[in-house]
């Protein structure tokens, strides 16, 4: 199964790696500076536990890109039946952490099994497309399955941003394959004009939490010192770093802990206050490059299986960082979606790595042929 040679290292995708790569130690370092208490005292182990799971991710990432990713292809269905069973495992067992059951844990280890389901859902629902001949159209029992299964299992967590991410990306992918577009158009359609007769129902089954996001994020000032406190604090945070920054270690709404969710959810605010404007349109140009080459790898892709899972994984990170972004800067609300490689989290950043390895999978593999 594994099959390392000279000619696999040789067109082994180091942009793609070293973009990765450069955005997680600038996470690391912003996760330093965001936790960095005020006073000298004892300083948060959270940069050096990212640290432990940059290394994982990293030995994680060459392991998958070392399996020719056939036996993906071979195994993508077993896989997404594993995660199905995952993310039916956290209704039963799963720990909850701030009203939302997301976590499972085995032994010592706690882990979030929708941050590797996104993963699955993308390779089974390419290999589905690319082994079927649909004609323009989606069996019922097919829509079931990769759409309103997994969207039920998410929402019962609750985890509305990572529903909204499947549908997102099953919508994509749907697309890209030439799923007749009316078919898509009129199922959205049908949603929208439902809402005003579904929304009362939707509005009673969300968790006082996520109602809060959703009316702090209609109006931020309607409770400044609550529920609109994440969001303004975060817009006066950027707001503050003004064209070239504070300075790193020199930001203190991040360190004075004015800012919640600091390390995680809010981490550009941080970063921007510490680098400006300037800093923020150099990151956001790795990120623009992240992107670009993902899309080129799609187009570069020896078969069908290849391009959609390529296209799929960067539609992902691509939503992770503008609904990422727009939460910092109050132009969405508030869904608990980390920024792809730099936000803390163990779990999110070796889903990231396995993902972008799958991506430096198709890339390198371009030129063997494909027997599935």
């Amino acid at each position: 199964m594994l099959k390392i040679n000279k000619r696999l290292f040789k067109n082994f995708d180091w942009i793609t790696f070293s973009l990765i790569i450069t955005l997680s130690i600038i996470g690391i370092i912003t996760i330093y500076s965001a936790t960095k208490p005020p006073l000298d005292g004892g300083h948060p182990d959270f940069y050096t536990k990212q640290m432990l799971w940059l290394l994982i991710s990293v030995a994680a990432l060459f392991i998958v890109a070392a399996i020719d990713y056939i036996w993906i292809y071979r195994f993508s269905y077993p896989i997404y039946i594993a995660g199905l069973l995952m993310l039916a495992a956290v209704l039963i067992a799963g720990k909850t952490a701030m009203g939302a059951e997301r976590w499972l844990s085995i032994g010592p280890i706690s882990f979030q099994p929708v941050e590797f389901f996104k993963v699955f859902f993308i390779i089974a629902f390419s290999a589905y497309l690319a082994n079927n001949h649909l004609a323009g159209k989606i069996p019922v029992k097919s829509l079931f399955i990769f759409a309103l299964l997994p969207f039920i299992l998410l929402i019962k967590q609750p985890h509305l941003g990572g529903a909204m991410l499947v549908v997102s990306l099953f919508v994509i992918l749907s697309i890209l394959k030439g799923i007749n577009r009316k078919i898509i158009t009129t199922v959205l359609a049908i949603s929208i004009i439902s809402i005003p007769f579904v929304s009362h129902i939707f509005w009673e089954g969300l968790k006082d939490y996520q109602k809060n996001r959703l009316v702090a994020f209609m109006d931020p000032s309607i409770d400044p010192s609550g529920i609109g406190y994440h969001i303004n604090q975060s817009k006066i945070t950027i707001g503050s770093g003004g064209v070239f920054g504070k300075g790193y270690l020199q930001g203190t709404q991040g360190p004075l802990r004015f800012l919640p969710e600091k390390h995680t959810d809010f981490i550009f605010s941080v970063f921007a206050e510490e680098w400006g404007f300037i800093g923020s349109l150099l990151l956001m140009g790795i990120y623009l490059m992240l992107f670009l080459r993902g899309l080129d790898t799609a187009a570069r892709a020896k078969d069908e299986f290849g391009r959609l899972v390529a296209t799929g994984i960067t539609a992902m990170f691509f939503i992770y960082f503008c609904i990422n972004i727009g939460m910092t800067l109050g132009i969405m609300p508030v869904v608990g979606m980390p920024l792809p490689f730099m936000s803390y989290g163990g779990t999110a950043l070796l889903a990231n790595f396995i993902a972008a390895g799958i991506l430096i999978n198709i890339r390198t593999r371009r030129f063997e042929l494909f027997y599935p």
